[in-house]
């Protein structure tokens, strides 16, 4: 049976809420290849056959066409690599790796997460996503391939030390699927 959007993004969130609610959010590796894959793997297990698989086919958004899938083998070890040492070169990897947007879908919900789990290792912040709207982050998103000040500028003022707070990372859960379309009933 084939399920519709709505319903892959309804078993999804759930899926996301349980990656933290278990504490298995702690048993996957930070800024690695690996750890974004399994990130993947949780949220999107059972629903998509791609489920952690990098992808063998190209694809676009709108007007922009993301990294050729003959290249990812080469270009995602050099992302992975990137220094995480300050909040700019982190959102930098964090840039570099949408540009990557390694799987068929799911790839800013998956990059969010691994984001604020670098930010969490590297800095005590996390992104309180509540805070960032919407149109202002996807523009900031679309433009950042070119210059990420907008969205360093963006995310900066939207940075908690509340790492462990349920409400912020529930709350940031539920926004960053209502960026790709989803909002629950």
């Amino acid at each position: 049976m084939k399920m519709n959007t709505n319903e892959i993004d309804r078993l999804s969130l759930v899926k996301a809420h349980a990656l933290f609610e278990t504490g298995d959010i702690d048993r996957i590796e930070v800024g690695t290849v690996n750890g974004l894959c399994d990130i993947h793997r949780y949220l999107f297990d059972g629903l998509y056959d791609f489920a952690g698989k990098i992808r063998t086919l190209n694809i676009a958004k709108g007007n922009f066409r993301f990294a050729n899938c003959l290249y990812l083998d080469a270009i995602l070890p050099v992302i992975e690599k990137m220094s995480e040492s300050s909040f700019g070169e982190i959102i930098a990897k964090y840039v570099e790796m949408n540009i990557a947007h390694p799987f068929m879908e799911g790839n800013g919900r998956t990059t969010r997460i691994w984001l604020d789990m670098m930010l969490k290792k590297n800095l005590g912040k996390v992104v309180d996503w509540q805070n960032v709207d919407k149109v202002l982050y996807l523009q900031a998103m679309e433009r950042s391939p070119i210059n990420d000040l907008e969205l360093r500028t963006l995310l900066f003022q939207a940075l908690t030390d509340k790492v462990n707070d349920r409400e912020v990372i529930f709350k940031g859960i539920n926004q960053s699927y209502y960026y790709e379309g989803y909002e629950p009933l």
